[in-house]
């Protein structure tokens, strides 16, 4: 059974950080890409950000030097390090997978990606 799941969320004030983390199991996913989206109430769901397997990232424009994604392929884990956090940031993060590898394009859309954690909720005091 496949899955993948997040820690790291939490409370932190407008201009700290936090980290997040997550596990996932049941498959190597060493292959897979592997993203972090956000919701935000009344908002759609978004990509903050993706890796490949090789290490290619790409980031929505919001966060774009801001927010780090890593991921460790032996351990099957991808963090996501958040600095300099905003308000709007405030949102369920959720960690996906892709079931296919990807050896360029990073895709964008969460109809690409097959597996999802059950989110962390981050909040932004401002």
């Amino acid at each position: 059974q496949v899955q993948l799941v997040e820690s790291g969320g939490g409370l932190v004030q407008a201009g700290g950080s936090l980290r997040l983390s997550c596990a996932a199991s049941g498959r190597t996913f060493s292959s897979s890409v592997m993203g972090w989206f956000r919701q935000a109430p009344g908002k759609e769901r978004a990509l903050v950000a993706a890796i490949l397997s090789g290490g290619r990232t790409k980031y929505a424009d919001a966060v774009k030097g801001r927010f780090t994604i890593s991921r460790d392929n032996a351990k099957n884990t991808v963090d996501l390090q958040m600095n300099t956090l905003k308000a709007e940031d405030t949102a369920v993060y959720l960690c996906a997978a892709t079931a296919k590898s990807y050896t360029w394009i990073v895709p964008l859309e969460g109809s690409s990606y097959d597996y999802w954690g059950q989110g962390t909720q981050v909040t932004v005091s401002s």
